[in-house]
């Protein structure tokens, strides 16, 4: 029987920013997925603003599995979005590799407890600023100003819903990951 490597990275950012778009589009099997609908419960909770038509939301973890070549695996863990779920990052995050910050420039705030969580645990992380349809783009040295991003920090432009596209920001974190 081969053995197989397997690389674990987790998938975080704010509500809304594409994450399970992410491991969606490039897993090879079939996502698990733990989403619910929005609730009438949740709204005091869970603002929408710049992503009024999420009607759902990730209770749990996203997880999905794309092979780099024979012998070497890599697992995606998605976070959920929401700091009341955020109990479970700690668990997610044992083991892991190193990290996708997903940024939305409609909500660009709501990516710095993500880098902060990463920076505190010293996990490798590359901050993917997901170009939605229809938000303005920036240029991604005025979106690492905004974040306020140390230099050493590689930060990309991707589109969540291409599967090349999530392949190039994961080069990138294994990258990084096999630098530090």
């Amino acid at each position: 029987m081969d053995s197989i490597v397997a690389l674990k990275i987790l998938v975080a950012g704010g509500f809304g920013a594409g994450k399970t778009t992410l491991v969606g589009a490039v897993s090879e099997i079939r996502p698990l997925r733990t989403e619910e609908r929005l609730s009438e419960a949740g709204r005091p909770v869970d603002s929408t603003d710049g992503v009024e038509g999420k009607t759902t939301t990730t209770v749990a973890m996203d997880f999905g599995r794309i092979d780099i070549r024979e012998g070497l695996a890599v697992y995606l863990f998605g976070t959920p979005g929401q700091d009341r779920f955020w109990f479970v990052w700690d668990e997610l995050a044992l083991g892991a590799l190193g990290a996708v910050v997903l940024a939305d420039t409609r909500r660009l705030e709501d990516c710095f407890p993500s880098v902060d969580y990463f920076e505190r645990r010293g996990i490798p992380f590359v901050v993917a600023v997901n170009c939605f349809d229809g938000a303005r783009q920036y240029p991604a040295e005025q979106v690492r100003t905004a974040l306020d991003l140390d230099p050493a920090i590689p930060l990309v432009l991707c589109d969540a819903r291409s599967r090349d596209s999530v392949k190039n920001v994961l080069v990138e974190v294994v990258e990084l990951a096999l630098a530090t």
